[in-house]
């Protein structure tokens, strides 16, 4: 049985925020925002008990990479799940964290964050 996560969810699209929550929900994580606006989750990037995140790229007139900072600082793995065009915005500093296209469906957001998960990927990613 997979072990239960607290997982940061960045998104501004509301529909695609409540579906990421619940399927993340259903699948027994416990879910940390989800946040619209980087002041908001960078303060929990910063401040909560977080296993793993889901980050949208643009969110509104804003990038999520600050958020994505913090998190690779504490060791935090994360996934993108942005737009294709967004995809090219990705720094290299992030190349080590998987980028799914939207529309991201659910069962390959879980894979990937189960593989971020991994003890491997999170030493990976740290540099």
């Amino acid at each position: 049985m997979p072990v239960s996560m607290r997982v940061l969810v960045v998104e501004d699209e509301v529909l695609i925020a409540v579906a990421l929550e619940e399927s993340l929900q259903d699948f027994g994580h416990e879910v940390i925002g989800p946040y619209k606006r980087v002041r908001e989750a960078l303060d929990a990037a910063r401040n909560e008990a977080l296993d793993a995140a889901v980050l949208d790229v643009n969110l509104r007139d804003e990038v999520v990479f600050p958020v994505a900072d913090a998190l690779k600082a504490r060791g935090v793995p994360f996934v993108f799940c942005t737009g294709y065009a967004e995809m090219q915005l990705i720094p290299e500093a992030f190349s080590a964290f998987p980028c799914l296209s939207k529309p991201c469906a659910p069962e390959k957001v879980l894979a990937a964050l189960q593989a971020v998960s991994t003890p491997e990927l999170r030493r990976a990613s740290a540099y």
